[in-house]
């Protein structure tokens, strides 16, 4: 009778469709965390966070910039989301400018900072980098300057 043989190298991982990646709401990461794949966030990451797909959940947080292709949000974020498809769930906190191609918002959520619809989220936006935006609406007298 002749022995099965044992594969001396393991299979290699598919890096078409990873398998999603989870943070559970009991960790906690400092640091910048980057991944092709999804990924599901109960957790809280203190750093920048670039992945394919986020899913936030009530008990995430981020504090930083998020960049991904799709993102739902439904916990807290501190600093600027750019993303392709960007959902605001009602128990989203997002402190922070929010650069979309396509957004969606649900009652109840709550937004600190602007939405700005651009092509291209992942990249920075020269002219919005450099020069200050005057956001007192065209209808308000504005006081002249004090001297």
């Amino acid at each position: 009778m002749k022995k099965p043989t044992m594969m001396s190298n393991p299979a290699p991982r598919q890096s078409g469709n990873p398998t999603p990646s989870i943070i559970g709401s009991d960790v906690e990461i400092e640091g910048n965390v980057r991944t092709v794949g999804e990924l599901q966030l109960d957790g809280a990451i203190r750093g920048d966070l670039a992945c394919g797909g986020l899913v936030m959940g009530e008990s995430g947080a981020v504090k930083g910039s998020i960049t991904a292709d799709n993102v739902t949000i439904r916990g807290t974020v501190t600093g600027e989301i750019r993303a392709r498809s960007v959902r605001l769930e009602k128990s989203a906190v997002v402190e922070g400018d929010v650069y979309h191609e396509s957004l969606s918002v649900e009652a109840g959520a709550k937004l600190t900072g602007r939405f700005a619809h651009t092509s291209s989220p992942k990249e920075v936006p020269a002219a919005a980098a450099v020069e200050p935006i005057d956001e007192t609406p065209s209808f308000v007298a504005k006081k002249p300057a004090a001297v």
